[in-house]
């Protein structure tokens, strides 16, 4: 069983609803986000330890210097870290303001994975022992219209993670992908279409923590929404093209 779990993007969302499943199991907690506030408000609701550090995941430097923190917290032993943090907005390549938020949904959701991952790689390495864990999405599998930044970013967070999994192999070191499809939290609330097979964020991160359990290489949450990506993945660009192409988008960002 883990006991020492470091999370990102806990302040809301996945990251929030994962916290609370771990903490359900008596770990001890590292909890990195944006909003003081909510995350010391989380880790006094937790019947665990918790340590709060408010930092984003694209100051490299904070989050950093958390895991130094944390470890130094856990005696440099350390089982599972989530790198949960990552943005949503919908974006237009021919909208030039559409630029620098295109930016910042890589700049958090790819380089922010890599920046929670890497100060943690040699304690996990010496200990021969760990799980990294990589949020990523079935918006990443193909992409869709309207969410360029987003699908590119969960597409390179997949192939980053399959990367770090091939080179933490040999060191007894697990690297975890989960791509969620539907999860009812404050980034999907505003989304105007249908969402199907949608869960709610508790049920999302029991189902989580199984496949982290288990050392799933990759795998889709919930699993009809991976039978689905799947097909979506081998169709012919003929076919994805006219299924997806007036699709329903994301709103653009405000």
């Amino acid at each position: 069983m883990a006991k020492h779990v470091f999370i990102t993007g806990a302040s809301s969302g996945l990251g929030m609803a994962l916290a609370q499943a771990y903490a359900q199991e008596g770990c001890k907690l590292g909890l990195l986000g944006r909003r003081h506030v909510v995350l010391q408000e989380l880790a006094e609701s937790l019947p665990c330890e918790a340590k709060v550090y408010v930092a984003d995941v694209c100051d490299r430097q904070a989050v950093h210097a958390a895991a130094e923190d944390f470890l130094q917290f856990c005696g440099q032993k350390i089982d599972i870290v989530i790198a949960s943090a990552g943005i949503s907005v919908g974006v237009l390549t021919e909208e030039l303001d559409d630029f620098q938020v295109s930016e910042r949904v890589m700049q958090t959701n790819v380089m922010g994975t890599w920046a929670t991952f890497e100060p943690f790689v040699s304690a996990m390495k010496k200990q021969r022992s760990g799980t990294l864990v990589g949020i990523a999405s079935v918006a990443g599998i193909r992409g869709l219209p309207g969410a360029g930044a987003y699908s590119a970013s969960k597409a390179a967070v997949i192939a980053y993670c399959e990367s770090l999994r091939l080179e933490m192999q040999p060191c007894g070191v697990r690297v975890v992908t989960i791509s969620p499809g539907y999860v009812r939290t404050a980034m999907t609330e505003k989304n105007p279409y249908g969402m199907p097979f949608i869960l709610s964020a508790p049920e999302f991160a029991q189902r989580a923590k199984r496949a982290i359990s288990k050392g799933r290489s990759y795998v889709v949450i919930p699993w009809p929404m991976g039978v689905v990506s799947r097909i979506m993945r081998y169709l012919p660009n003929v076919i994805y093209d006219r299924l997806a192409r007036n699709a329903p988008r994301k709103p653009r960002h405000k």
